[in-house]
């Protein structure tokens, strides 16, 4: 079912960010936008989902933060690059939302919890989860998704999935591409 309004087929696309939009670093954390380097193929194919979602929500998990090797305004000057190149080619990002906790913190706001999600809901009202997907490269992007009731889609890497995503992708335009035969 359409939105009447937009006459996209989905609402709102979650994002994770290090491993679907940017080159993940397994060996650490990206801490500076020299480190900062786009997947392949992610702005093609966010520019292509653009077509086909309401709203584009990034969801990360950052515990670089609470470790203390990235302070929050060099995790902000990250992300305002991200937008800055994102918003260059007609990218527009309505929110992000950043766990900067370690994992099994007291108000642990971590994926896979569905928090980020409920907060993006409680700050963009028409969300709307069965109508959503959530795009990541690990489990726990893959359980929060399922965590809300939203489609899953992986990226596959290096790192083995254990849980099975409604979706199985190389990158994002091929996202796309599965996405233009999918109805939900």
């Amino acid at each position: 079912m359409k939105n009447k309004e937009t006459n996209k087929p989905f609402n709102t696309l979650f994002i994770d960010r290090d491993g679907v939009i940017n080159v993940r670093n397994f060996d650490g954390y990206i801490t500076s936008t020299n480190d900062f380097i786009f997947s392949p193929k992610a702005l093609d194919g966010l520019k292509l989902l653009s077509t086909l979602f309401d709203h584009f929500i990034i969801v990360t998990n950052q515990q670089c933060i609470a470790k203390k090797i990235l302070s929050k305004s060099n995790l902000e000057e990250i992300h305002r690059y991200m937008l800055q190149m994102l918003a260059t080619n007609t990218i527009h990002i309505d929110a992000i939302f950043v766990a900067e906790n370690m994992k099994g913190a007291v108000n642990d706001r971590r994926k896979p919890l569905p928090i980020m999600g409920l907060e993006a809901k409680a700050q963009f009202p028409a969300i709307n989860f069965n109508r959503s997907w959530m795009v990541g490269d690990t489990d726990s992007d893959v359980q929060f998704g399922m965590n809300l009731g939203m489609k899953t889609a992986a990226i596959k890497s290096k790192e083995s999935l254990t849980l099975t995503p409604s979706v199985l992708v190389n990158d994002l335009v091929e996202l796309y591409h599965a996405l233009k035969t999918i109805e939900l």
